[in-house]
């Protein structure tokens, strides 16, 4: 588990296809490597990825077809900047919400505007993703944890400080850059847990009703 929180800039420095797969190694000078073992988990741009080799301020990691097919990992190449975060500890401080590093799709920045030294950014996401996402809810982005502000249909739109753009590869988005997307976990099970037998989607049986039968809340509406 991580916290989409980014430790460290990256680089890659070698990619290697291997069939349907690939192999990838990475650089950074600023992640810390030192506590790190083989078969430890590394977010790279928030995908989690098994460390098969350790070298000096550099770690190779296998990436499946599975892995190619559902993120941006395709289009990698050589000195590409990647975000970095180590797998999260039981003291690790959770700065931004729990993220699996199992990407669910790719999302493609729409439009980028400055809003005083921050950035508004928007995304459209594929349609079955879109449900996912709600008005200050949290999503991560290239292992970027962030919270949305505004949902219209198949768009979002986030606010990314200044920190946030030097820090990471956000700053140098431009229109039409395809970034991975993990949508809220928590949205996922609630999803699951509501859905009936063989339905893939339950958009419908979360309502006023619901809740009230239950018992989450009265039998009156609030004002």
């Amino acid at each position: 588990m991580f916290t989409g929180i980014v430790q460290a800039l990256g680089r890659v420095s070698a990619v290697e296809p291997t069939g349907d797969d690939m192999r990838l190694t990475i650089s950074s000078a600023e992640l810390d490597l030192d506590d790190v073992m083989l078969g430890d988990s590394i977010a790279i741009n928030g995908v989690c990825l098994t460390v098969t080799k350790l070298q000096k301020a550099a770690f190779c990691a296998y990436v499946s077809g599975e892995t190619l097919s559902c993120t941006t990992f395709a289009q990698l190449t050589v000195n590409d900047p990647v975000n970095l975060e180590k797998a999260l500890l039981p003291t690790t401080r959770l700065g931004g919400h729990l993220v699996s590093g199992h990407v669910d799709g790719i999302a493609t920045v729409v439009s980028i505007e400055d809003d005083a030294k921050s950035r508004r950014i928007r995304f459209s996401v594929p349609q079955a993703l879109s449900r996912y996402i709600a008005a200050k809810g949290s999503v991560c982005i290239d292992g970027v944890s962030l919270t949305v502000n505004v949902v219209e249909a198949d768009q979002f739109e986030v606010n990314v400080i200044p920190h946030t753009l030097q820090q990471t590869v956000i700053g140098e988005y431009k229109p039409c850059t395809r970034v991975n997307i993990e949508v809220d976990i928590i949205a996922r099970y609630l999803e699951r847990l509501l859905c009936k037998e063989g339905v893939s989607a339950a958009p419908n049986l979360l309502d006023f009703a619901f809740l009230s039968k239950h018992g989450f809340v009265g039998n009156k509406r609030c004002p």
